[in-house]
Order: C-alpha cells, then sequence, then structure tokens
C-alpha cells in the first residue's frame, strides 16, 4: 500500500511540522497550501491519505471533502483550529475518517494516520451477505446501497460499514470496540469518533422514517433497532 501523505493547511509551519513527523514515521508527503492545490494533488499524486485543514481560504476543507468524495474514497483526517461538536459532525457527514484539533501532538497525528491507513488495508475479517434485509431496512453492499421503507440513504463509507456491522447480527449488542472489530477489524479510534458516526448515522435513519433503527444499551453500547418504517420523520 502506498505511504504518500497529503498534507494540506494554509500555515506553512503547521504543514511543516506535520510533514516532518509523518517523515520521521516513514512516510513520504507531499503539500499543497489552499483547497484548489490540494484536490489538484490528490489528483496527481494519488496520495494513501489526507491530512486536511478545515480552516482553509476561499476554498475550505469541507468543500474540498466534499468534491473529493464523488470520486475518491481517499481517507481523510481533518485538523480544525476550533474543538466544536459542529465541525467534526460536518466533517463526518462528508465523509471524513477522522478529526485532530490544534494544537496537536505529532505522536497523536502519526498513531491516527497508522490507524485510519490499517483500517482502509485491513481486509475484513469474515464475509458478510450480498444482501441484508431487517425490518423497513434494505442493505446492498456489491453496490454500497441502502434504503429504509424504500428511501434511498447517502451513508458515508464507515456509516454504512456500521449499519452493514449491525445489520448482519442483529440480536448481538455491540461496545464501541466490538463494533469497531466488526466493521473496521479492530483499528481503535476515539470515543467521541464512533459516537459521531453513529448520531449522523441515526439522523439520516430518522430523516427516511427509522429513527428506531439504532438502539443505544446504557452502559454497554448499541444494537439494531426494530425499524418497523412507522417512526416519524421530519416532515417533507
Amino acid at each position: 500500500m502506498s505511504r504518500r501523505i497529503l498534507v494540506v493547511d494554509d500555515d506553512p509551519h503547521i504543514r511543516e511540522v506535520v510533514r516532518f513527523a509523518l517523515e520521521k514515521a516513514g512516510y513520504e508527503t507531499i503539500a499543497a497550501k489552499d483547497g484548489r492545490e490540494a484536490l489538484a494533488r490528490a489528483a496527481s499524486g494519488r496520495p494513501a491519505l489526507i491530512v486536511l485543514d478545515i480552516g482553509l481560504p476561499e476554498l475550505d476543507g469541507l468543500e474540498v471533502c466534499r468534491r473529493l468524495r464523488k470520486t475518491s474514497e481517499t481517507p481523510i483526517l481533518f485538523l480544525s483550529a476550533r474543538d466544536e461538536e459542529i465541525d467534526r459532525i460536518l466533517g463526518l457527514e462528508m465523509g471524513g475518517d477522522d478529526y485532530l484539533t490544534k494544537p496537536f501532538s505529532p505522536r497523536e497525528l502519526t498513531a491516527r494516520v497508522a490507524a485510519i491507513l490499517k483500517r482502509a488495508s485491513a481486509p475484513r475479517a469474515e464475509p458478510m451477505p450480498e444482501s441484508l434485509a431487517h425490518g423497513a431496512l434494505r442493505l446492498d453492499p456489491a453496490a454500497h446501497r441502502a434504503q429504509a421503507g424504500g428511501v434511498e440513504l447517502a451513508l458515508t463509507a464507515i456509516e454504512f460499514e456500521v449499519l452493514r456491522a449491525l445489520m448482519a447480527r442483529p440480536g448481538l449488542v455491540f461496545t464501541r470496540e466490538r463494533l469497531l472489530d466488526a466493521a473496521w477489524s479492530g483499528v481503535n479510534v476515539s470515543d467521541r469518533t464512533v459516537d459521531s458516526h453513529i448520531r449522523n448515522l441515526r439522523a439520516k435513519l430518522a430523516q427516511a422514517g427509522c429513527a428506531d433503527a439504532v438502539e443505544t444499551v446504557h452502559g454497554v453500547g448499541f444494537r439494531l433497532g426494530p425499524c418497523s418504517g412507522t417512526s416519524a420523520g421530519p416532515a417533507r
């Protein structure tokens, strides 16, 4: 697997700090100073992962991610100067894989990068059925399509894998660790990131009329709910 990382930040000092930390850890790096250059570098450099600052001038990191996700599943680690939930949620909804707040430890940065790349390259522990159905939910992994009550769900790659893990074992209560193991071959990410993906997935399911599709078992984790298709979604 390629070990080339694209580093995107408008602050030259941060770019160099990130590049130094990654190169010290054995990665090759390329850099971009703004969103438009990032898109060009991503296309020509074919990086294995992108470290992407949200607060870029003109074309910000969220918009860069949105455009990239039209044609690419290259993993993205967002950087932000603000530790606000809305930034994390927006970044993950756009298809980001993880989120790191400035200032950050170079050691944590390289650990997050290694975890994301391991997750991206790890084979599935066991094969999943070609299609899955539960209540009003339908999942077609081969076509990467999910529906709730006949409504197409626009899921990110991670949200799709979480839902697939839950649907494959509908009677099982997943701890965060077990859900990660089922969906991402046991690679560790922060609880905050896991909870953000669950929250985003629930919101999309609720909008399609399946607000009860993911249940919380307090003190334990999550399990698949009935998703009968009768739970009320927002007015259209």
